[in-house]
Order: structure tokens, then sequence, then C-alpha cells
């Protein structure tokens, strides 16, 4: 069977043709079908960006809108963005099959992390896409920007065309072209994205079982054109497409979450754009099953049809539920469940709104027959009234206000529940007074416990597949070497490496670990008291183990001071060591070697000894020897005071810090009516770290 290339046109096949006329059916009947979810969408989107639709039943003077949604969702991104991006930078776990780290290919992942601006472009507004709409979508697709950089060069002074460099230079001016390319993340609204069959767990299984996905877009001519070019569509179907430009009217039948934020950000879209569908599916080429990208243009309009055109042979789209719901892909969006208390909440207030202008101005009643200039009654500084007082009273008009704001105020707390929304998430807002601790440490508890699972299921279903595309598109797409930013091994100092192409050799198996990184806060203080534990055990009792503290306190000093700064505190010294017999004929020139902490020291010794029973020439074999007794007696002496200091009770080297020292193997404590040493977490903050605490009664 002859190989098919993947950039081949296959529009043109009458089998394939007639299938696709057959798939544009159902994805043209897909829509129609979820346009009453789409049209809900656009009411969770209207609650969103403060806009009052046509379910508010009030419509009194005030239009006020209560952005009690917008504060929830908006609490809800910067809770799980944060939890998502530790602060140390580094959110990129690898694991290959020789248990090596490959630190270059972590640093390339980051380095597209930071290229995409995944916290800003893109896990901010899906935090907010999932909670409005119920789904988290991306497509990932690679793309490259072309620019033109100009540099001053000194170019050597010419005569008649020549070049004299002995004359000197003269400054010039030089224009070079600069690819910036890597792997491109877009936001997808719900209602553009279609999986068929809808009964579909994922994406995947959907591709596997004969059905779809398909991604509904807007071209505009100049977009059109540029697909043209690249060979992506049919030149000939393409151009009849320029020519039928779909009105702007349609405009309105179409509606979507990108043109209604558009317009809340006060951009009214006003061009021609063509509405299209591109969907991925299996087709029957040369008598396989291949994965295929169609794009339509409308009914019995073919633009293009070509094989999957990534390597990894995968979908573009990864998409997940919010809160998953058996038996369909698509999940049920949160904002759904208090878009009608958002509703009743600006009822209340519009109509509290409207009465606060009666109770603003004074009732006056007054008796017509004793009081007959009522016309001359006027409201001024300064007025005289020819009446008598007991004739004419005052009346104020009930501040119905306040309990509408009383009343807005039950529906928030409501809102905020319903969304895991609690004070301490909201800037400036203040939650009900707590009488003990253990209220305060299990209302932290429940907010660990709600962000744990939220940002978990963003974790499996988005982030990781995710970093996996970036690696697979990197080696598919990328020739030339990439300088990035590295931070290398354990206590290495971050620079500046060129990262060449990678190449298929181990298989790497890639994980978002940000928020892993976000919860490992609390266990350091477990962890220091780890240590004390695991130090006082005597080296006997595990034999054939070696005591390395060194990995922990990289990490302690990386998590608290970031990797900029802690290299630089906790460095690592390398553990290469000079072959002996090279350091015999440097010392038989006269260079000065220093010995090295990992050296053999009675390996040296002997080898050294044969250069000085030849004869020491320069006195270099003597001193070097001399290092070497020295790094003997040191590397004993430690070990003295290590064997002395696990002799003693409570393992960790005595009672130093007062109190009764702790039983062999506990967890040492801190000593009765003694503070925690300077910087340790507070116990009521445990929780909101990632501990799991206990609450006291």
């Amino acid at each position: 069977m002859a190989e098919i290339k993947r950039d081949a046109e296959l529009g043109g096949k009458t089998a394939i043709k007639k299938r696709l006329m057959e798939v544009y059916q159902d994805v043209e009947k897909g829509y129609i079908d979820q346009r009453e979810r789409a049209d809900r969408i656009i009411d969770h989107w209207d609650a969103f960006n403060l806009k009052l639709g046509d379910k508010q039943f009030y419509n009194g003077n005030s239009k006020i809108f209560l952005p009690f949604v917008k504060d929830a969702v908006a609490a809800r991104q910067t809770r799980f963005t944060n939890q998502l991006f530790p602060m140390n930078q580094r959110f990129v776990d690898v694991v290959t099959e020789n248990g090596d780290v490959p630190h270059a290919t972590m640093a390339l992942i980051e380095h597209y992390a930071r290229w995409n601006s995944l916290r800003s472009r893109v896990v901010r507004p899906l935090m907010a896409n999932g909670d409005v709409e119920g789904q988290y979508s991306v497509y990932v697709g690679w793309k490259q920007f072309k620019r033109y950089c100009g540099s001053k060069i000194q170019k050597p002074v010419q005569v008649d065309g020549l070049d004299y460099p002995e004359m000197g230079s003269t400054p010039d001016f030089k224009e070079e072209q600069v690819i910036d390319a890597g792997p491109w993340v877009e936001v997808l609204s719900d209602s553009d994205l279609l999986v068929l069959p809808v009964t579909a767990d994922t994406i995947n299984e959907a591709i596997e079982y004969g059905g779809s996905v398909t991604v509904q877009r807007r071209w505009s001519k100049a977009a059109i054109k540029q697909m043209i070019d690249e060979g992506e569509f049919i030149e000939s179907e393409a151009q009849n497409l320029l020519t039928a430009m779909q009105s702007a009217s349609a405009e309105k039948d179409n509606k979507s979450a990108a043109k209604a934020n558009a317009e809340a950000a006060g951009i009214k879209s006003k061009g021609k754009f063509a509405l299209g569908y591109e969907t991925w599916m299996k087709l029957k080429v040369e008598g396989s099953m291949r994965i295929c990208r169609i794009y339509f243009g409308g009914d019995k309009t073919i633009l293009g049809c070509k094989l999957n055109p990534y390597w990894c042979d995968q979908v573009p789209v990864i998409s997940g539920s919010v809160e998953k719901v058996a038996g369909v892909f698509k999940g049920r969006a949160p904002v759904a469940d208090v878009l009608d208390l958002q509703i009743l909440a600006n009822d209340t207030i519009n109509e509290g709104a409207d009465t606060a202008h009666f109770s603003a101005m004074p009732i006056i009643m007054t008796d017509p027959e004793k009081n007959p200039r009522i016309n001359n009654m006027v409201l001024g500084l300064a007025a005289v009234w020819e009446t008598s007082p007991k004739d004419t009273q005052f009346a104020q008009f009930p501040e119905l206000w306040r309990s509408a704001f009383e009343r807005a105020s039950e529906l928030k707390q409501q809102m905020f529940q319903t969304l895991g929304v609690n004070p301490s998430m909201i800037p400036g807002q203040k939650g009900k007074q707590k009488t003990n601790q253990a209220e305060i440490a299990n209302e932290q508890q429940v907010d660990i416990l709600t962000t744990a699972d939220a940002v978990t299921v963003i974790e499996e279903q988005i982030m990781s597949p995710l970093l996996q595309r970036f690696a697979d598109y990197d080696h598919q797409f990328r020739d030339d070497a990439l300088m990035v930013r590295m931070f290398g091994p354990l206590g290495h100092e971050i620079i500046m490496a060129d990262i060449e192409p990678q190449q298929e050799g181990n298989r790497y198996s890639f994980r978002w670990s940000g928020v892993e990184a976000a919860r490992n806060a609390a266990q350091m203080q477990q962890q220091i008291a780890g240590i004390n534990v695991i130090k006082g055990i005597p080296p006997q009792l595990y034999a054939g183990y070696k005591l390395d503290l060194a990995p922990m306190l990289v990490q302690m000093a990386e998590t608290l001071f970031g990797p900029r700064l802690a290299p630089k505190i906790f460095k690592a010294i390398s553990e290469i060591s000079v072959d002996p017999m090279q350091e015999n004929d440097m010392l038989e020139h006269g260079f000065e070697v220093h010995v090295h902490p990992g050296d053999d020291d009675a390996q040296h010794m002997q080898a050294h000894m044969q250069v000085m029973q030849a004869g020491d020439m320069h006195g270099t074999v003597r001193k070097h020897m001399g290092e070497h007794q020295q790094q003997m007696q040191a590397k004993a002496q430690a070990q003295q005071q290590q064997m002395q200091g696990a002799s003693k009770p409570g393992g960790g080297g005595g009672n130093e810090g007062g109190g009764r020292p702790p039983a062999e193997g506990s967890m040492p404590g801190t000593p009765a009516n003694m503070k925690q040493p300077n910087g340790a977490l507070p116990q009521d903050q445990m929780a909101r770290a990632g501990a799991v605490v206990a609450p006291r009664k």
C-alpha cells in the first residue's frame, strides 16, 4: 500500500466527498441541538458582564446590576490560578523510562508555557469559561511570527567597491529575519465546540467510535486568503466563498460568547465574516481509518480535507468538564445554579433604589382649610411659612432600600456558598467573627479541599495533556537550537542554555506539578521535624543505605527563597573526583593540585607515595599529601560527632532546646511554655497552607 502524504488533498475523491456530505449534515444538526445550551451560556455571560437581560421581573427607573456572579468567579479565578502556578516557577514534572531527570526538556516546556503566557492569557480566561460555561476547552496548534530586526554593524571602508580594512571602518545598518515559533494555545468557547456523539466520555473515544470533533470558525477575507496561500483551502472553493461572504446581518443569528465579551469591552463587530467548521474525524483512506482534518465552508462546500498534520496523530482540541455529568461529554456550568439568585438580587436592589428617592424627600401634611397659602409654601433656605405649626406636620417615607440591601446581602451569601467562595477569597471582605480556633481551622480546611478539587480537574484534563502536546509539536516543527532559561540540577544556578531539537529516545511522561508545589508549603514544617527523627537513627540500623539530606535541604531552600536566590545560598559541589594518576602527572610538572571532598584519600595517598619515592622536585607532592591528611582527619572527626549525637537521648543531639526530650523515634515537638521558632507557620494557618489539621473541640 502506497504511503499517503499528510499534505495531500483528499476532498476531491468521490467516496470521501460523499462521506463528508453526510458528516456535514450531522454537524449542522449537532449545533442546532445544542443551541438551547448556547442560549443559556449567553445568559451566563450577561450575568458575568453585568448586563441586565429580559429575565428581570422588575422594570423600573433604576438599572443597577449587583456584581455577585462576577465577584465570585473572579475570586475563584485568583485562587485557582495561584494554586496552579507556584512562586518557585517550576511547574513541570517529567518521568522517563530510565529514571533520569531531563532538565533541558523541562526547561524547554516551561519556556513554551511562558511564551504562551499561560497564566494570564490562557488559564485565567479558561477558569472563567469553566465557571460560566461548564467546560474547559483549548485548541493547541503551532504558530510562527516573522519580524525583521535591525542592528548596528561596523563595515570596512570601501573605495571603488573594494574593502580596505586597514583604513578603518564605518558604521552601517543591517536587517535580518527573526522567526518566533512555538506551540500556540487558544481558549475555545463552549458554544463553538461540538463533540459527537454527545454521550462520549472523551475526545479520543468519540473519534475512535466514528464520531467527530468540530470547532466553529469565523474567517475574515484576509484569513481566507492566507489559508489559500498556505495550501489549507482548495483555491476554487475558497474563491467562491469569498464572493458569497456571509452578510453582516447573519451575525445576529450566530451568537457567540466571544462576541458578547467583545461588546462588554466596548468593541462592536461590524465587518463581514464567513462562518465555517473545522472538523476532525476518522475517514477510510486507502483502506485504513485515518484521522483527518476537514474544513467546511457551508452546505456542499468542502474547503479542504487532509490527513492529521501532526505527527502525534492527536486531535488538537483538549477539553474537560468542570462538573462531570454521567452519560454526556459536556458538564454543567456552576453559574447556572446561581443565575436565578442573581436575577432576584438585581430586582431587589432596583426596587430598593427606586424607593430611596421617595425616602429622601419629606412628606408635608397640612390642613387646606386652616392653611390657605399652600401654594406659597416652598422648601428653601430660611423659608418662612405663614401657618400654624399645629396645622402642618412632617412625615418620613419608610426607608425600604435598607431592607432591600439586607435581602440582597442574604442572596449574596447563598450564591457564594453555592460557588464555594469564602470571605477570605474576596479582597476586603469580612466574614462573621469566629468564636474559636476550631472554626477558623474548619473553614480553612474546607477552602483547601474545594481548591484542591477544582485545580485537580484542570490539572488532569487540561494542563498535563497540554505539556505533552508541547513536547510532541517541538519534536515535529523545531529544527534549530533554542536558547531558554534552565534551572539545572539541584542546587545549580539559573543559566541560559541552547537546547537542540528533541529526538525520539526515551519516552517522556509530562505532568503539571504546580499544584503539588503549592501544597508543599505546609509540609515544610513537618519535614523539618522529620529530619530530627531520621538523623537520630544509628547508621547500623539501616545497613546498606546512606543518609543524604542534601535533596531535602535543596528543596527547602528553593521553596523558601525561589530558584534565583536558593542556588547562591545553598550551592552544590561537584562530585567528580580527579584520577590520582592524572594528579601525579600534574604534580610532577610543578602544578598545585587541591584535594576534592569526593576523593578517596587513602587511595590517593597510596598513588602519590610512588611520586614521593621517585623524588619531589617541586615540593608539590608533599603539600598535596598534607592536604589529604587534613581532609582525612576532618572526615573522621565529623563521623565521630555524628555517632555521638546519635547516641544521645532523643536522637537529635541532646536536649538543647529545653524541656523534656522526645522519645526515641517520635516526632519532636515544641517544649512546654515555649514559642515556636521564628518563621514557623501558626497552627491556625496550617490548613490554608495545605496541611490536614484536625479541628479542636
